[in-house]
């Protein structure tokens, strides 16, 4: 049959299938209940710094946040994010809305898929009767339901949507073949079928999970190798001579993924009666990086003579996940500077891919501008984005006092000739 599809949810994972669907089948809708993210993208501005404005506004795709827009469409996408909530447990406050939303429009014959990261049942077991009460059709019988995790990876020009292999499933048969159909058309890389929703559903929060621990594994080591004055890169780039080691590097721990999936696989498995020690051990020592960035520095800076830390300037370059985005979803980097503030001191901070009332909106964080960070005490180098490396190894290093510190979180300066009166520091 001919699809008419519609995307629900235009974010980081949204936004490119419904720019790569669009190109496939006509008519395509990309819907958002935000309209202001809908109109700065029919306008060719994308907040995110993933599409450009050419892309956007040779795109075929009908933007939209009139739920109007949905009532023809045969194969439904949701693509929303599915956070976790201050007690570390997921919530799936967007999905469900989402799911309402879609269910208002639902007709007989139609397919959702849903690309949020879940713990296996969350489709069939939730979504599933909320499509079934607002749209007052039978689950499996009037609609079928899909599911096809997303693997988008912010910032990554080389891993885009159409060269990753995507794992598809649906609750029959005849369901999978549709779904698989679909995605076939606009990944080069080709389909996996999985052989049910649940399968699919635990694949992918298996996937940021084992990153999630090998990371950990590595941040552990650090915290090990810092106490005999070994350098964790030297280590690492010694182990990996061998042909079976696998390269992971020890650092903060954010965005929507890799420190949120975790949990939701903890907390169905503590439903279940069953206590994930590993996983659970794991998501401790990557979320008390943060804090022992900041403790390490504070130690160093007593050592070396600071006589007044309350009045101690320290400068923190980069706020948000990871480099080369603007995402500041589950940034780790906040907790660095909530730790300084436990201390007395009110660290300055610049991203320059970071917009200044977004971090102060999110994080009560004020901004400064680069030429504020002069004269440091200490600068932590957080998130090597470019435009930060582009400002200067020389020009950086000018900003902390003789005598200072810099704490290289990324060992972007690893082996590079530093001034004798600045002592670097690196995991």
């Amino acid at each position: 049959m001919k699809e008419r599809i519609a995307v629900v949810g235009l974010g980081y994972v949204g936004l490119p299938v419904a720019l790569a669907c669009a190109e496939k089948f006509s008519n395509t809708v990309g819907f958002d209940i935000n309209a202001s993210r809908v109109n700065a993208l029919k306008s060719g501005v994308d907040n995110t710094g993933e599409r450009t404005k050419e892309e956007l506004m040779k795109s075929p795709l009908v933007w939209s946040s009139n739920i109007d827009d949905l009532k023809d469409i045969s194969f439904f996408i949701v693509a929303v994010p599915t956070p976790i909530d201050s007690a570390k447990r997921p919530d799936l406050t967007p999905l469900e809305s989402a799911s309402r939303t879609v269910g208002k429009v639902l007709k007989p014959g139609a397919v959702v898929v849903y690309e949020s990261t879940v713990y296996p049942g969350v489709t069939e077991d939730i979504c599933g009767p909320i499509l079934a009460k607002e749209s007052g059709l039978a689950q499996s019988v009037d609609f079928k339901l899909g599911y096809s995790p997303e693997r988008i990876n912010p910032g990554d020009k080389e891993h885009t949507l159409e060269k990753i292999i995507k794992v598809v499933s649906g609750e029959d048969e005849e369901t999978l073949e549709r779904v698989a159909a679909v995605y076939g058309a606009i990944i080069d890389a080709g389909v996996h079928k999985a052989p049910s929703i649940k399968v699919a559903e635990a694949a992918k929060v298996i996937e940021n999970t084992q990153r999630d621990l090998n990371i950990a594994l590595m941040n552990e080591l650090s915290l090990i190798f810092s106490r005999m004055d070994i350098s964790t890169k030297d280590v690492l780039d010694a182990a990996e001579t061998k042909w079976n080691f696998l390269r992971f590097t020890p650092g903060l721990v954010g965005g929507h993924c890799i420190g949120v999936d975790p949990y939701y696989l903890t907390t169905k498995a503590e439903e279940l009666g069953y206590h994930p020690e590993v996983i659970l051990s794991g998501r401790r020592i990557n979320d008390y990086m943060g804090r022992y960035v900041a403790r390490r520095v504070i130690k160093m800076l007593v050592n070396s003579g600071c006589e007044n830390m309350k009045n101690a300037r320290i400068g923190v370059v980069g706020l948000t996940f990871k480099e080369d985005v603007s995402d500041l979803r589950n940034s780790r980097v906040p907790d660095i500077i909530s730790e300084f503030k436990d201390y007395g001191i009110q660290a300055l901070v610049y991203d320059p891919m970071v917009d200044e009332h977004e971090a102060m909106e999110e994080y009560g964080i004020k901004l400064s501008k680069c030429e504020e960070l002069e004269d440091l005490d200490a600068l932590v180098l957080t998130v090597p984005h470019a435009a930060v490396m582009q400002i200067g190894k020389d020009k950086l290093l000018e900003k902390i006092k003789p005598g200072g510190i810099l704490a290289d979180i990324k060992s972007v300066y690893h082996g590079a000739q530093m001034p004798n009166n600045i002592q670097r520091w690196a995991f």
